[in-house]
């Protein structure tokens, strides 16, 4: 099996664009095989300046392939008109026009998880807390102490390992950071293995992790002129960037 997964394209619909004409090529067939399905971790929308153009891509992707597409915390923002900081006034002038725009579709309907071969995929935090806004699963953020935060829940790798354990889960896949990370449990040491992207002629960089171990795959976002993604077979977690 061979999936897809990105984060925070945050209406950069050239970035989107640029990752799916990599996917459709020769070259990432070669290197990975067949797509059998594509994750989308959220944040589609907020910061950027093509918000339209974005889920148009989308729904192009959703024409050529199965494609899962969880909640962000921008998305849930957007749509229920929560002020959040990263837009500046021309990336909210370019959203204006999306209010009631059938491309909206049934995004304030997405999920907030999905699990696949043991591996949960969510925004941003694998916790079940409690109804604050910020304790949502697409508000919570990876870190070094835990806490709750206006910015999002803070929660730690030993904390996320052991909800990973209670549900029967090994792996968590999530983005909302904005910058890779991997995260490996060795007995009940947690291990920080550091992203280094290489790359050869004409191929994307990439970084490729073996999941013999629980591990938390943070992705990075894919926006700007060289946006992240990632590929696994749930043997193997690549990292990449065009």
């Amino acid at each position: 099996m061979v999936v897809v997964v990105f984060s925070d394209v945050h209406a950069d619909a050239r970035a989107l664009e640029q990752v799916a004409s990599f996917l459709e090529g020769q070259r990432f067939a070669g290197l990975f095989g067949d797509i059998e399905c594509i994750v989308s971790l959220g944040d589609l929308l907020g910061r950027g300046c093509a918000p339209a153009e974005t889920l148009a891509a989308m729904e192009r992707l959703k024409t050529a392939y199965r494609v899962i597409s969880l909640l962000g915390n921008h998305d849930h923002a957007f749509v229920h008109g929560i002020p959040v900081s990263g837009s500046d006034a021309a990336s909210i002038r370019a959203h204006a026009p999306l209010a009631g725009s059938p491309l909206l579709g049934g995004i304030a309907d997405l999920p907030v998880e999905a699990v696949i071969d043991r591996t949960l995929f969510v925004h941003g935090g694998p916790l079940r807390l409690g109804d604050a806004l910020t304790d949502q699963p697409f508000w919570q953020r990876l870190s070094e102490r835990p806490g709750p935060s206006l910015s999002g829940y803070h929660y730690t790798p030993e904390m996320a390992f052991a909800e990973l354990e209670r549900r029967g889960l090994r792996h968590l896949c999530c983005g909302h950071q904005h910058t890779p990370i991997c995260c490996l449990l060795e007995g009940k040491k947690v291990l920080n293995r550091r992203i280094r992207y290489e790359g050869g002629e004409g191929l994307p960089a990439s970084d490729t992790v073996a999941l013999d171990r629980p591990a938390i795959l943070r992705v990075g976002a894919c926006m700007g002129p060289h946006p992240e993604f990632a590929v696994t077979d749930f043997e193997r977690f690549s990292f990449l960037r065009l």
